[in-house]
């Protein structure tokens, strides 16, 4: 095609190809992709089974939040002072309480779980929905399991923790620490010295107690302080104020008392304590002689004392110091607590153990001994 100006003259002229300018284009520039989209029966299935997937998925989560159609189970559960909220999911999920751990986190985390549940050990069960579960580990639950134990007049601290630790009560460690470093707010602990237990000795009140297992540890020795002073009512303490001797003293004459007698004599092991510390013969100088306070200092003792053990050089040795103990060697019960304030009125020195398994009491030391010969 030629071209021509007004003028008459003549343009540069050019002859235009269509088809090869477009071969020149398409030649020149990529040729686009393109997109490609399902459509049909493969589109509707693709969007169904996703719809499956999510609901399904939903549904589980569902079943283990709200506790739906699950496999009936039941466990107990130990919950220990210290776990994390992590370590509670994974001691749930262990026990098939649970299946989602995250889950129970991120309901736990909303709900303020961690402030709620007390360490403790729980009866739980499938039926219980996320809250119930933290409703059920909590102080108030119902599903906390609980221990009676009844603890012997006359047992020791160490006896007592022992004891404690063999019905589930808590860990040695923790009761240990708890007795010998404990704040509590008694005035017959406020002048004893913290970081051994035995500044508990006669104070942890023998009885039958109801404990959680895995209670907090001084909460338990709380409830045993809260026994002693209730039963130390306002006449017993009158009587203490009037004997001339503090409660301390008191409750060491009853510890060895209780490690004495043979459950008919109380009063009169008494008196033969106070006639030796108050009116000492030539024969006891103040020397209580008492075997069973030796022991306190030999506890894996076994066997008759021998001689050499009566040379043993601690405090508790009453052959080789004078006076008390320097603390209660025992937990007394109540009875001989009121005998150390009320003591029989004789002049008896001596006591022994005959074949009938009784005491028997005199004032010489002669009468001693030849009772001691009667027995071989």
């Amino acid at each position: 095609m030629t071209q021509r100006r007004r003028d008459g003259g003549r343009f540069n002229t050019t002859r235009w190809d269509v088809g090869s300018v477009r071969e020149e284009i398409e030649h020149r520039e990529p040729r686009r992709r393109k997109k490609r989209f399902l459509s049909g029966a493969p589109y509707v299935a693709m969007i169904l089974i996703i719809s499956a997937i999510i609901a399904g998925g939903g549904w589980l989560l569902a079943n283990d939040l709200l506790a739906l159609n699950k496999e009936q189970k039941t466990a107990v559960v130990e919950i220990d002072d210290g776990d994390s909220m992590m370590q509670i999911a994974g001691k749930l999920k262990k026990n098939g309480l649970i299946d989602f751990r995250g889950l129970f986190l991120m309901y736990g985390a909303v709900s303020h779980a961690g402030n709620k549940i007390t360490n403790g050990t729980y009866n739980l069960n499938t039926n219980m929905d996320y809250r119930a579960l933290i409703v059920a580990m909590g102080s108030s639950s119902g599903d906390r399991l609980t221990v009676t134990v009844t603890v012997p007049e006359g047992y020791t601290v160490q006896q007592t923790i022992d004891l404690l630790v063999k019905n589930g009560v808590n860990t040695e460690d923790k009761l240990t620490d708890a007795i010998a470093n404990g704040d509590y707010d008694y005035d017959f602990l406020a002048d004893k010295e913290k970081g051994d237990i035995n500044r508990m000795e006669g104070y942890l009140f023998p009885d039958t107690y109801e404990f959680y297992c895995g209670e907090d540890a001084t909460k338990v020795v709380k409830k045993f302080l809260k026994n002693f002073n209730s039963k130390m009512d306002a006449d017993l303490m009158a009587k203490v104020e009037s004997s001339g001797h503090s409660l301390d003293e008191i409750i060491t004459v009853a510890s060895l008392i209780e490690k004495e007698t043979d459950g008919t004599d109380r009063a009169k092991i008494a008196s033969v304590i106070y006639n030796r510390l108050k009116n000492p013969k030539a024969e006891t100088a103040g020397f209580l002689q008492i075997d069973a306070s030796l022991l306190y200092a030999l506890p894996d003792h076994t066997g008759d004392i021998t001689d050499a053990e009566k040379e043993t050089d601690s405090p508790y040795n009453l052959y080789k110091y004078k006076g008390l103990p320097p603390t209660p060697i025992a937990n007394p019960g109540i009875e001989s607590i009121k005998a150390a304030l009320s003591p029989a009125k004789t002049s008896y020195y001596y006591y022994a153990l005959g074949n009938d398994k009784l005491h028997h009491f005199f004032a010489t030391y002669r009468e001693h001994v030849n009772f001691l010969k009667s027995l071989s």
